[in-house]
């Protein structure tokens, strides 16, 4: 399976992981490395974006939220740095609007954790325009309006009161459901 995997990769197999969730980095490391790819790490956007400027990779797995910032930042270096580079987002904090920013900047695919090996294996190799297989377990009801809401809010620049006028409910109610963490 490994050799199979080797010839879909490409002449260049450089892979770059930037995850602050050391354990984590480390475990998908080493499965992407019996995968064929050649990965190297990094645990911030800082350690991230030095690493993307001196040898931009081939691909690369970018968690979203870093310690130190964002990893839409190393997404655009990498852009900026080798455009053809097969870029996926994860992140534990799935939301719609991210997203669409992750892939407006130059992400080919979105995953929330958590995301096996596999997983980040066929985003970063599927080619085409083939529809990805639907999820084994989609979002609940209230998860997509709980996502919805933190669209819309975020949309409002974070006022409270425009996104409560614009999603015509009551302000203490919006409230309440903004504390609240997010559906499962």
């Amino acid at each position: 399976m490994v050799e199979d995997m080797t010839a879909e990769l490409g002449p260049d197999r450089s892979l770059l992981l930037v995850d602050d969730d050391e354990a984590f980095v480390k475990r998908l490391a080493k499965a992407m490395e019996k995968r064929g790819f050649i990965p190297e790490t990094a645990e911030s956007v800082a350690a991230g974006k030095a690493i993307a400027m001196a040898r931009a990779p081939a691909y690369a797995v970018v968690d979203l939220r870093l310690e130190d910032g964002n990893g839409l930042d190393v997404v655009e270096a990498l852009r900026e740095r080798r455009p053809d580079c097969r870029i996926v987002v994860l992140t534990g904090y799935g939301a719609i609007a991210t997203a669409v920013a992750a892939v407006k900047i130059g992400a080919i695919d979105y995953l929330s954790k958590p995301a096996d090996a596999n997983e980040v294996t066929n985003a970063l190799l599927a080619r085409g325009e083939l529809l990805p297989e639907p999820p084994e377990n989609p979002m609940s009801a209230d998860r997509v309006r709980w996502e919805h809401i933190q669209r819309v809010y975020e949309m409002c620049d974070r006022n409270v009161s425009e996104t409560a006028r614009r999603l015509n409910m009551h302000r203490r109610t919006l409230q309440r459901i903004l504390a609240k963490r997010s559906p499962k």
